[in-house]
């Protein structure tokens, strides 16, 4: 049976994250946890290590880093086999599209989706949720522009792509990722800044602060804290 996977839609690692977080913290049983700062590597990443570090301590458990900043250290055999003992993986945010190009079909990759399937806690935040998704969203021509591209991503969540900080800017980013979809398949999940759609006991469910919105052409719903969330498809790599 596979662990639980949180998608949270941003400001990670503050108060208002713990229903999610304490999932997570639980399904880890104390044992190796991790935390990837993929997404922030341009961005002073031993910042959101050490953030990370703090939070999941106040939590109870003891998170270490796993670095991986580039395709060459995510191909890395070592890395992979620390992977492999994992029972906890948690992927800040940052770059939309780093965190994919990164890790796409690599041996570390493999190793927590293995470790995950094996029941580790896995989740990801902001970027880090984007590139779970089977795409993610990338930034226009400028910075700023709400028009967003669609890129492959590491299809952990099925169908499904990404727009985070819902409650905020990511909403402004529906109208061209509905315009834009690859295939009438996509589901957007609008995740607002400290919520999350959380995978366990084989159903979706709403966490955190805010709400968890579902976007297809047509139909918008929206769930909020608590509740079962319906018509997202269940997870796992094809």
């Amino acid at each position: 049976m596979t662990g639980p996977l949180a998608l949270v839609g941003g400001d990670e690692l503050k108060p208002g994250n713990e229903p999610q977080d304490r999932v997570l913290v639980e399904a880890a049983r104390g044992g190796h946890g991790f935390v990837l700062a993929t997404a922030a590597a341009r961005q002073r990443p031993e910042l959101a290590v050490r953030h990370a570090r703090s939070w999941f301590a106040d939590l109870g458990l003891d998170v270490h880093e796993l670095p991986v900043y580039t395709p060459t250290h995510a191909r890395s055999a070592e890395l992979a086999a620390r992977a492999a003992d994992g029972t906890f993986f948690y992927l800040v945010g940052g770059d939309p599209g780093l965190v994919a190009d990164v890790l796409r079909g690599s041996a570390v990759w493999e190793a927590i989706v293995s470790a995950w399937r094996g029941g580790a806690a896995l989740a990801g935040s902001s970027a880090g949720a984007m590139a779970m998704g089977e795409w993610t969203l990338i930034r226009g021509r400028f910075p700023g522009d709400r028009q967003r591209s669609y890129r492959e991503a590491l299809a952990l969540a099925r169908s499904v792509a990404v727009l985070p900080h819902f409650g905020g800017f990511g909403r402004s980013w529906a109208p061209s990722a509905l315009e834009g979809r690859p295939t009438d398949e996509v589901v957007l999940l609008g995740l607002d800044e400290r919520t999350a759609a959380v995978w366990e006991n084989d159903r979706w469910r709403a966490m955190g602060d805010g709400a968890v919105t579902l976007i297809t052409r047509g139909d918008e719903r929206r769930f909020p804290a608590g509740v079962d969330i319906e018509g997202l498809p269940p997870p796992g790599v094809r």
